[in-house]
């Protein structure tokens, strides 16, 4: 089963005092002691990475290829517990330039990791040697990765919220054409598709995560939405709020009027969510990519697509996982060009990773016939022009402060404990909050 990738941080077995009590975190448990050369002569790369579940199980598949691929390069893969207890081990490791030689780290997070003090950035010759060009990337994800100028991160991949459909529903709703979902273009014309399926199955049409420890699903639906009214959350450099009440409000309103209808399942955690969508008792599900291992698994008709334009644009909120060099006192070239090479081999064999759901960042990828064959992964690989991070704040981007208290507001909203304006007024509070706190990670930037 794909473990659900803001779920992790619930269900990923194990923790790192257990995994430490085993000695599987290696350096980690000894307090990140630099690791002595490779006996066999060989170029020595420690990686670090949050991937459980059938994420990780791909991960584990694309590290051995690399390993047979590279036996020049050791490479000392460690998989550490997914969300703040990952980031909060990384970034003590960089602030004592001790840290692996490259890491993973989700891209709207990067502002909060003091590029230059717990981050090294990538060294552009060698990113060229090991064919790493910028025009292979979309133009505003690899602009993502840069600080004043210099790389600090190389996407991987962009893991957009979609919509999951039940085929089967869907059909007898009279909502597909052919074997696609028909184009829905605005709330007028997804509440009239959601009426269409209620009929079908007498129960919401729509369920997603709605409450429960740390859910950030509704907000996740929210910043979808408010993209799409070209909106912002904060400013451009992350610094001050930018939130437009009459957009926000009228997102929050359409919101709470597809729960108030019933055509949105007013209470389920994430794992009742997916299990309600598994089963075939709702026709749609709006959640990250990553559970289309679970619904084939499960044998579930369904198939997925973007998430509807229903407020003009057709953006849709996104974070990425990327590849990021944790400070190291004394970095070496030999090693670096390891890394390079490391990174350019698993962006070059991201096909295994897309499996997973994720949508590639490598665009060559997006052409290869062993990528296009993946369905339904493939059939919404052009949103990854379309995809809206985070602004780049401290306390921004996956597993963070921003989404679990805006995911705990707008989960009010859903259940009807909050008006859409009163919880417009707690989310801007609350932002106002994270704005005036200082980032806590050592050696970060204010």
């Amino acid at each position: 089963m794909q473990t659900p990738h803001p779920s992790r941080r619930r269900v990923l077995a194990g923790s790192l005092g257990a995994l430490a009590a085993t000695g599987a975190l290696g350096p980690l448990a000894t307090g990140c002691a630099a690791p002595s050369a490779a006996a066999s002569g060989r170029t020595l790369l420690r990686f670090w990475h949050l991937f459980g579940g059938g994420d990780g199980v791909n991960m584990q598949n694309m590290l051995a290829a690399f390993r047979a691929a590279r036996p020049d390069i050791e490479l000392e893969a460690t998989t550490l517990q997914w969300g703040a207890p990952y980031y909060t081990k990384l970034g003590m490791a960089g602030a004592g330039g001790r840290a692996p030689e490259v890491a993973a780290l989700h891209m709207a997070r990067l502002a909060g990791f003091g590029p230059g003090r717990l981050l090294d950035p990538f060294p552009p010759d060698l990113l060229a040697e090991a064919g790493i060009r910028a025009d292979d990337f979309p133009p505003d994800l690899w602009r993502r990765g840069q600080i004043d100028g210099r790389q600090y991160a190389v996407p991987l991949d962009t893991h957009p919220l979609v919509l999951y459909y039940q085929t089967e529903i869907c059909r007898e709703a009279g909502l597909m054409d052919g074997d696609r979902l028909k184009t829905v273009k605005g709330a007028a014309e997804f509440t009239e598709a959601l009426r269409a399926a209620k009929k079908v199955t007498g129960a919401p049409a729509l369920v997603t995560e709605t409450l429960g420890p740390d859910c950030i699903t509704p907000w996740r639906l929210f910043s979808t939405f408010y993209s799409q009214t070209g909106g912002a959350v904060l400013t451009p450099d992350g610094q001050s709020l930018a939130l437009d009440d009459a957009k926000a409000l009228r997102v929050l309103e359409f919101m709470a009027s597809l729960v108030e209808e019933g055509l949105w399942a007013r209470r389920a955690d994430y794992g009742a969510s997916v299990g309600i969508f598994s089963q075939g008792r709702t026709a749609f599900h709006l959640n990250g990519d990553w559970e289309v291992t679970t619904f084939r698994t499960n044998g579930t008709p369904f198939s997925m697509t973007r998430v509807p334009a229903l407020f003009g644009r057709a953006t849709t909120q996104a974070d990425s996982h990327a590849f990021v060099l944790p400070h190291q006192r004394d970095r070496d070239a030999a090693t670096d060009r390891a890394i390079c090479a490391f990174v350019a081999w698993m962006l070059k064999h991201s096909v295994e990773w897309a499996a997973g759901g994720h949508v590639p960042a490598y665009r060559p990828i997006l052409a290869d016939p062993a990528y296009l064959a993946l369905e339904p992964q493939s059939a919404y690989r052009d949103v990854i022009d379309d995809v809206v991070l985070d602004e780049p704040a401290w306390f921004a981007g996956s597993a963070s402060r921003m989404w679990i208290e805006l995911g705990e507001v707008f989960s009010t909203l859903l259940i009807g404990a909050r008006t859409p304006s009163a919880a417009l007024a707690e989310a801007k509070l609350r932002l106002g909050r994270l704005l005036d706190t200082r980032n806590p990670l050592p050696g970060a930037a204010s």
